[in-house]
């Protein structure tokens, strides 16, 4: 099984998924400009995300790590790993924060560097890759702090 640790940063902690993070995840899913910007089109009844939640800490070729306060264990994001690819050594990165109450915080900015260091230092990956929307600047912003290019 995949080692998935509690990652702390200054502000914020990060720790897998587990089902009880469903409802938090259901209602980032009703967040329009959240959806908007990941590109999530696809409608989700709270059962499928549920289930969903309750299978990514058994996930071997993925990382999904609910982002919470340091002094608060609601998640307010979530930052992933995903299509791992043990013999390249490759995956690709995404984020999502719980809408606009959460933006422009710097919790996007920790989150990413906790994950990417994470993945190169301690899962050995070569390369991490992501997709971004030109009509999401933010997030470029983020992503190219930490290092994309």
């Amino acid at each position: 099984m995949l080692d998935k640790p509690i990652l702390h940063g200054s502000t914020i902690t990060l720790r897998p998924i587990t089902k009880d993070d469903a409802s938090a995840m259901f209602a980032t899913l009703a967040d329009e400009e959240s959806m908007r910007l990941t590109g999530t089109q696809q409608t989700c009844t709270f059962e499928q995300v549920e289930q969903h939640c309750a299978r990514l800490l058994a996930a071997d070729d993925r990382v999904d790590y609910a982002i919470t306060l340091k002094d608060d264990p609601t998640c307010i994001g979530e930052t992933v790993l995903h299509d791992i690819d043990w013999l390249n050594r490759t995956a690709s990165y995404r984020i999502a924060l719980a809408g606009p109450a959460t933006f422009g915080k710097g919790y996007g900015t920790e989150a990413t560097r906790l994950v990417i260091d994470y993945g190169f230092r301690q899962l050995n990956l070569y390369r991490i890759e992501l997709e971004v929307y030109d009509f999401n600047p933010r997030a470029q912003r983020v992503y190219e702090k930490v290092g994309f290019v």
